[in-house]
C-alpha cells in the first residue's frame, strides 16, 4: 500500500525513532512492504519509516535489479535492495565529499550535502539477522541520508551553504523528480 510521505515542517520528521524489537512480525512485514510500495511509487532511492509517520528505526533503499539506476539519480551507481533495521554507522575515515541530494520529504528541491565518503554500517534485516557492509560513494550517501531520518535530521540541516539549495528543475534542467512535481 502506498502511504502519504510526510513533508518538511511536519514535527514527526524531527523526532528520534524507536528501536525495533519485534522481528519477523506481520506488522513489521506489512510496514516494509508499504515502504517499498511508497518508495517505488515516488521513484525514491530510499525511505525511512518516520517519513510515513512510523517512528521506528527502519530504512529501506536500493533496487532488486542490480543494474537498475534510479531515475532521480541517473548518474549514480545502482544500490542493492536493502532493509536495514536499528542501523549503526561507522565512518571509515574523516574524508567527506559534497554531493547533490533530494528527499521525498523535501519535494522539488536539491541541496549540496557533505557526507562521509566511505563507511561501515551494521544492523539487522527484517528477520533479525545481522547485516554488516562496507560501502562508499552513492551507496554510502543513501545510507547516511536515510539513517539521518531516524534521528530527526533532514538534509538541509547538514548543508554548509544554503546558497547551494535550489529547485531541481532550475539546478538540473531536464531532470525531473516526477514524484516531486
Amino acid at each position: 500500500m502506498i502511504r502519504p510521505i510526510l513533508r518538511m515542517g511536519d514535527p514527526r520528521l524531527l523526532r528520534v525513532a524507536e528501536p525495533v524489537r519485534d522481528f519477523g512480525s506481520a506488522a513489521l512485514q506489512a510496514l516494509i512492504a508499504d515502504m517499498f510500495d511508497t518508495m517505488r511509487a515516488a521513484n525514491g532511492a530510499g525511505l525511512a519509516a518516520p517519513q510515513i509517520g512510523v517512528p521506528l528505526r527502519v530504512v529501506i533503499f536500493g533496487s532488486a535489479d542490480p543494474a537498475a539506476r534510479n531515475p532521480r539519480y541517473p548518474d549514480a551507481d545502482p544500490v542493492p535492495q536493502t532493509v536495514l533495521i536499528n542501523p549503526v554507522l561507522q565512518p571509515l575515515s574523516e574524508e567527506m565529499v559534497e554531493g547533490w541530494e533530494g528527499c521525498l520529504s523535501v519535494p522539488g528541491l536539491r541541496g549540496l550535502v557533505p557526507r562521509y565518503r566511505r563507511l561501515r554500517y551494521t544492523g539487522l534485516d527484517d528477520q533479525g539477522r545481522p547485516i554488516d557492509r562496507t560501502v562508499e560513494g552513492f551507496h554510502a550517501r543513501v545510507v547516511q541520508h536515510e539513517v539521518d531520518h531516524l534521528d530527526g535530521i533532514l538534509y538541509p540541516m547538514r548543508m554548509r551553504d544554503l546558497s547551494r539549495l535550489g529547485f531541481t528543475d532550475v539546478l538540473f534542467p531536464g531532470l525531473t523528480d516526477a514524484a516531486e512535481d
